[in-house]
């Protein structure tokens, strides 16, 4: 059942159409994101790992080595499985410092461009042979379909279409910032498709040659050493070696650590792979054994490593053997993909960008990116050249176990990243020298044409090695011996303080963090300035661009902590399009710190704090009561009622909680991380000078919006050269004072009226005696209106010293209910603001009707209308006293007496006017009110059950304000009233308007 090469080669042309189809549908917008970003999506992407081994070799690899074959699902199961504890650290870093590959990651830990060399080199030679097994196993399957066509032929142009599609996929933008969505999904819908076609191809197997389960299991019943043969290799078989290989797969594979960490779209997917990938690769593992046992019935002794295809040849099942086909094609192109995408970037960050003259270059980003395409092309060609120096003599196992090995050298480099702090970069250098130099020897030499070394070593080893049958053996030597070095090595040397720096950050139990070292920068419009050098002008205008949106911060930034945590976005950025080792000789030679030797007080306390409250769901134990304990005492400390601010030894405000804030009208977000002389005035001034004074406390009064404030302010000593300030608003504090030495000023105004009253009160009686005998003993009518006018002067007098001996006893506390005249008590009010002749003279309009009455205290009332019409009058500018007028008017209501007080002054601002009844509001200048009128007046009014209202301004231009009380009205009995005793009972009660 021969196929014509245009049958093929349409079938692969259109699946792999069908598979950009797929990434441009997914770019465009045209599949909803909730299925790009779906957990399934993700653990489908990584069915990557199951490359045309899975479809082919896997049969193969059951036939010669029994249930072995099951290490390769098991392995990266095994890994995924530890996904929270192995892989979910990888992952943060890779998000968090655009690390997009193992030689990224590897360079980032250790600090160093040569470990990303090295890295890229050994990760470069070692897949060689897994990318040639994808070729040749595409080649072989083509051949198998159509044996008149050269396989080198076949094989040069799958390369050639897979260069391109490469290229279309991940070549198209160069920024890691960027996901790759189109090629996740059109990944996902590869792995999907390559599932079912493959499970599909072992269902029909089983039904068409087996008859179904039950057919299977009588011909393994008749032929039970189908069974033997698959356990036996067990006893003394690979597996241990093989189950490491493919475990470490996981992570040391480029294309699976593509998929699972710098395409990562979801982290919280990495959760779903845990069950998810390992479910796949169950059904996927599936059909093996059936194709195996099918191709045992039907007699089919070709190479057993092509069974899948063989079978449904041999079943005469076209359609059954273009979908197996394509599962393969589908397979090996994926790995490809992924595989040489991952590598160009490699190559690209850590050979030729630190050996390239890129520097000020006018486009960047389009020298990366061709230059990243022209990698793509070479690292396949260079791939197709392995294949055909192999020339087909090797089985697909041979080349993925080589493949696989190779990568288990980076094991020990893992370790160090995720468990010891302490690896260093000579051991990890060392131990993969160590560890390359025994797999190059033992396992990659001796597959290559016409190169046969063997070395003998009497007390170790039996016979002269490599040998054949010896490839497991040597795999366990190189890693042991990778090992030993790393550890060996890293134990006599020490790590450099960028080393301790980066295996902290890598850490997620340590939440240390380098020195909060100065910037020799002030502002972030400086870093475009300094990065135009080694990026040039637009690129480094484009990275700060995008570096300060992903913060939410501006070019104007200047604050320390937002310039540190600029700088370190700006070379994760970098990291991401040029590899973190020249990204941070760039970030380390444009913006460097200022180190500060022997600063033992200058964490980064903010960066701690964020990495508390990233984990706070991950701590347990006595972790998590810790952190509960510090959240307790940082919360006391966000609601005290005093403004507490913590500095650094540097001056740069480590503290600042919401009291202060309130005060100063400073928000934590705005001087977190500043320094104290950017505050705004006045409070810039205040801070420095009390921080360079000597004093440990300061007082001292401020005007502020207008108003004048009381702030006093303490410090103390913190640390090492830290200090903590204390400042308390005392305005309210100051206010009572001024109230309580007001009263003290009233009580002696009254004391002092009480003796005035009685000492001018006896001569004024003796005046008013002598004026009335004028009366009897005169009959000249000069004489007697002068003696007239002597008596209504003495009344007034006395009316005045009675006015102010009354207006002294008004401190009492207790309310005499009693019959109130609203005129009169507005006119006592009128004439003593009168006597006052300092103040602004105004015209006072009494209104009110005499008849009107109220049920209260006369006294009481009288200095309520004191405080309004003292406040009317205060109200009126100095050039608006001549037309200063304050009319009062009152009009009965049926139980109640309503007195308006109307001035034309300036009116009442309305910030003041939402607290004119609040203590100490006030807006004359200190010394000039207490700003407790207000709160008397509403307290007294409140006490005689009564009401008040404000408007203010009455006119926009004008201004004016209008203040209306209400009071219960009081009515008196008369003799004519004919009311029964209850209503008479009625009208001597006040009816509060309530």
């Amino acid at each position: 059942m021969d196929f014509s090469i245009l049958q093929i080669f349409s079938i692969g042309v259109g699946y792999l159409m069908l598979f950009f189809l797929a990434a441009y549908l997914t770019e465009h917008g045209y599949i909803p994101v909730r299925i790009i970003r779906h957990p399934a999506t993700y653990v489908l992407s990584l069915g990557v790992f199951v490359s045309a081994w899975g479809i082919y070799g896997a049969v193969g690899f059951a036939h010669d080595f029994g249930y072995n074959f099951l290490a390769y699902y098991l392995g990266i199961s095994g890994a995924f499985m530890l996904a929270p504890i192995i892989l979910a650290p990888i992952l943060r870093l890779t998000q968090t410092y655009q690390l997009g590959s193992l030689a990224d990651l590897l360079s980032f830990r250790f600090r160093s461009p040569v470990v990303g060399t090295v890295v890229t080199v050994t990760m470069l030679i070692g897949i060689l042979p897994l990318l040639a097994l994808q070729i040749q196993a595409v080649a072989e399957s083509v051949h198998i379909m159509d044996q008149d066509i050269s396989q080198d032929v076949l094989a040069f142009l799958f390369v050639l279409m897979i260069i391109l599609f490469a290229i279309l996929f991940g070549a198209r933008h160069i920024s890691s910032r960027e996901k790759h969505e189109g090629l996740v999904v059109a990944i996902a819908f590869e792995s999907l498709l390559k599932m079912i076609f493959f499970f599909v191809a072992g269902g029909v197997v089983l039904f068409s040659v087996f008859d179904g389960p039950q057919g299977l299991n009588d011909w393994l019943l008749e032929h039970p050493e189908q069974l033997v043969s698959l356990y036996q290799p067990l006893e003394e078989g690979p597996w241990r070696a093989l189950v490491a290989a493919f475990f470490v797969a996981a992570v040391a594979m480029p294309h699976m650590y593509h998929m699972a960490f710098t395409e990562n779209l979801n982290p919280r997917a990495l959760l779903s792979a845990s069950w998810g990938l390992p479910l796949y690769l169950f059904i996927l593992a599936l059909p093996v054994l059936i194709i195996l046992w099918a191709a045992a019935k039907l007699n089919i002794f070709s190479n057993p490593e092509y069974f899948s295809l063989l079978v449904p040849q041999a079943m005469g099942s076209k359609w059954l053997a273009i979908m197996v086909f394509t599962a393969g094609l589908s397979a090996a192109s994926g790995v490809i993909i992924v595989c040489t995408l991952s590598l160009s970037a490699m190559v690209l960050n850590h050979i030729v960008l630190p050996l390239a003259p890129f520097y000020r270059r006018k486009n960047l980003y389009s020298w990366l990116l061709w230059t990243r395409r022209i990698l793509i092309t070479a690292i396949i060609l260079v791939s197709y050249g392995f294949y055909i120096m192999m020339q087909g003599k090797h089985t697909l196992s041979e080349l993925g176990f080589l493949a696989f090995v190779a990568t288990m050298q980076f094991v020990p480099g893992i370790f160090g990243v995720l468990l010891w702090p302490k690896a260093t970069r000579d051991g990890f250098l060392a131990g993969l020298a160590a560890g390359l130099c025994v797999w190059i020897f033992g396992l990659l030499l001796p597959i290559l044409p016409g190169i046969q070394i063997q070395i003998s070593v009497p007390l170790v080893f039996d016979k002269p090695i490599p040998q054949p049958d010896s490839s497991y053996f040597i795999a366990t030597i190189a890693i042991f011996v990778n090992s030993v070095i790393f550890g060996i090595v890293s134990m006599l040397t020490e790590a450099s303080p960028a080393e301790i720096q980066a295996a902290e950050t890598c850490n997620m139990d340590n939440l240390r963090r380098p020195q909060r070292w100065e910037l020799s920068i002030a502002s972030a419009r400086e870093f475009i300035g300094r990065l135009a050098k080694p990026l040039g002008m637009s690129t480094a205008r484009r990275e700060v661009e995008l570096a300060l949106n992903d913060l939410a911060m501006s070019l104007d930034e200047t604050r320390p902590y937002a310039l540190r945590r600029l700088r370190d976005q700006l070379e994760s950025n970098l990291s991401g399009l040029l590899g973190p080792a020249v990204a941070h000789e760039i970030m380390t030679g444009s913006v460097p710190y200022v180190i500060q030797n022997n600063d033992t007080n200058s964490q980064d306390i903010h960066f701690i704090e964020s990495r508390l409250e990233e984990y706070h769901d991950k701590l347990t134990g006595l972790a998590a009561e810790l952190d509960s304990l510090r959240r307790f005492h940082r919360q006391t400390l966000q609601d005290l009622p005093v403004g507490v601010c913590s500095l650094g030894n540097d001056g740069e405000v480590l503290g600042w909680n919401s009291a202060l804030g309130e005060i100063t009208q400073v928000s934590p977000d705005q001087i977190l991380g500043s320094q104290i002389p950017h505050l705004p005035a006045p409070w810039n001034r205040v801070f420095e000078r009390f921080m360079s004074d000597e004093a440990r406390n300061l007082q001292l009064e401020l005007e502020l919006d207008g108003n004048h404030r009381w702030i006093s302010l303490h410090k103390a000593a913190i640390g090492l050269g830290g200090q903590v300030v204390v400042v308390e608003d005392t305005t309210e504090v100051k206010m009572l004072e001024h109230h309580v030495a007001h009263n003290e000023r009233l009580a002696s105004v009254g004391r002092l009226a009480a003796g005035v009253a009685h000492e001018i009160g006896n001569p004024i009686t003796g005046i008013a005696c002598l004026a009335q005998n004028l009366r009897f003993d005169s009959e000249d009518k000069v004489i007697l209106d002068s003696a007239d006018q002597i008596l209504d002067q003495t009344k007034r007098i006395g009316r005045i010293v009675q006015s102010l001996v009354s207006f002294s006893h008004s401190g009492s506390t207790e309310v005499a209910m009693e019959p109130v005249y609203i005129q009169e008590s507005i006119q006592e009010a009128i004439d003593l603001l009168q006597l006052n002749k300092e103040a602004v003279q105004v015209q006072f309009n009494n209104a009110a009707q005499p008849d009107h009455c109220v049920k209260g205290d006369q006294q009481k009332l009288t200095q309520v209308f004191i405080n309004l019409f003292s406040n009317a009058r205060d109200a009126m500018q100095h050039e608006q006293a001549a037309d200063g007028k304050v009319s009062i008017s009152s009009q009965q209501l049926d139980h109640t007496i309503v007195v308006d007080v109307e001035d034309n002054g300036s009116g009442i601002p309305a910030e003041v006017l939402k607290r004119i009844y609040e203590p100490f509001v006030t807006t004359k200048d200190p010394g000039k009110g207490t700003g407790l009128g207000m709160s008397l007046v509403y307290s007294i009014i409140e006490e005689h059950y009564g009401q008040i209202t404000i408007q203010s301004p009455l006119d926009s231009e004008k201004g004016g304000t209008r203040v209306t009380i209400t009071l219960p009205r009081f009515s008196l009995q008369t003799s004519e009233s004919s009311a029964s005793d209850v209503n008479h009972e009625e009208q001597h009660e006040p009816y509060p308007d309530r």
